[in-house]
């Protein structure tokens, strides 16, 4: 291989001095060209921008990817330009081993039963959680990355060549400056004799030699200033268009926001129409100890001649033919009311149901073949199901 060895030694060279000023410069021993307020702003504002945008990423990847070892998988597999294989989602999973498990131990038991409904509910929120991933990512991980893999690295190659233009006219400078003073001193009248012309001779020579130097100096000056201002002005241009990164970043924002609304309100819509499903099966768990989060409704029989509910329909709506609760016709027992303080306020999913006030006390007593996880309550002349996890029994 042939080496261009000019070229070699004056890239050495130029490397040489660029670090002697620099290293100058770090000690306080040379002058450095400072520049002006307006850029250091824009460098400033395009560093803070590249930082958060690289917070702003790492986190919202950890977001919609947890597990750090999948993180890896996946970045090794763009570094490779391969396809990142499909991977099931959490939700997903779940509802494949609530569906097994409901196959297993007796698909038409109410425990299966249970399980079947809401593995599917999983299963409907796992796809929900797949779509809001892949919208995120396109929509806003995308934009991101290719800001930091495009725009941030050009800006970045042409800030390196500005701080090199910047020291080869530090040099430039330095060097002129020390040609004029060894000038002046060489122009000074020489201290000559008859005895000895020479001392003269060699005066008024080196005095040439450095009137060419100075020549040479201010002419790699004129050079170096030239390309410092012309590679200034690109490397501006590049800080100055983060405005327009800002505004791209703003609609993809806006865009995350969307999808990840659309997502929670899928999520919520499942989970309600799971909810309604879960309370017309007898026997199952509804309620729960959380005071921030209502129990599931349930529409149980509460006479010993209610039958078994028909198939879920679609949530908010009774399936046919099944006919409301008369609780007003339902006498309470002779014996077996008790007073209970309610715990947490709880709002009625039904006319069946009775709306109940954190901390009154009413009645409530249980029918025979009556869910155990719910009591008939009155107040006044009123009364409905009330949930027992929202009760505390009083003697």
């Amino acid at each position: 291989m042939d080496f261009n060895m000019k070229k070699l030694a004056s890239d050495a060279g130029i490397f040489f001095t660029r670090a002697v000023q620099f290293t100058e410069e770090k000690f306080g021993q040379a002058e450095k060209t400072e520049l002006d307020a307006s850029f250091e702003n824009l460098l400033a504002r395009a560093d803070s921008t590249k930082n958060w945008t690289e917070k702003i990423l790492r986190q919202t990847e950890v977001l919609l990817q947890p597990n750090p070892s999948a993180r890896v998988e996946e970045f090794l597999y763009e570094k490779l330009d391969r396809k990142v294989p499909s991977r099931v989602t959490n939700g997903e999973l779940l509802a494949q081993y609530m569906a097994e498990a409901a196959s297993e131990l007796g698909p038409t038991t109410p425990y299966g039963k249970t399980l079947i409904k809401v593995s599917e509910a999983e299963k409907r929120l796992g796809a929900a959680e797949r779509d809001f991933i892949h919208a995120a990512s396109i929509n806003f991980l995308t934009p991101l990355r290719n800001f930091l893999e495009g725009d941030w690295k050009t800006i970045s190659k042409e800030r390196r060549l500005l701080q090199n233009r910047r020291l080869d006219l530090d040099v430039c400078k330095a060097r002129l400056k020390k040609a004029k003073a060894a000038e002046a001193k060489a122009a000074t009248v020489p201290d000559f004799q008859e005895t000895r012309p020479r001392n003269y001779i060699l005066s008024a020579s080196a005095s040439a030699l450095w009137n060419d130097e100075v020549d040479k100096s201010e002419q790699e000056l004129r050079v170096a200033q030239t390309e410092f201002d012309r590679q200034a002005e690109v490397t501006r241009l590049l800080l100055e268009g983060i405005s327009s990164t800002h505004v791209n970043h703003l609609r993809c924002l806006h865009e995350f926001v969307e999808s990840q609304t659309t997502y929670y309100a899928q999520c919520y819509r499942h989970m309600l129409d799971l909810q309604k499903q879960l309370g017309r099966f007898p026997g199952t768990f509804v309620g729960t100890t959380e005071p921030a989060s209502p129990p599931l409704s349930s529409t149980s029989p509460t006479t010993t001649a209610a039958t078994m509910p028909m198939e879920p329909s679609v949530a908010g709506q009774a399936p046919p033919g099944e006919a409301a609760l008369c609780l007003e016709e339902v006498a309470p027992p002779a014996s077996g009311t008790r007073k209970a303080r309610v715990l947490y306020d709880y709002e009625a999913a039904d006319s069946s149901e009775l709306a109940l006030l954190a901390d009154e006390l009413i009645t409530v007593y249980s029918l025979p073949g009556m869910d155990p996880d719910w009591l008939i309550g009155e107040r006044g002349n009123k009364k409905g199901k009330v949930p027992v996890t929202y009760l505390e029994l009083l003697s």
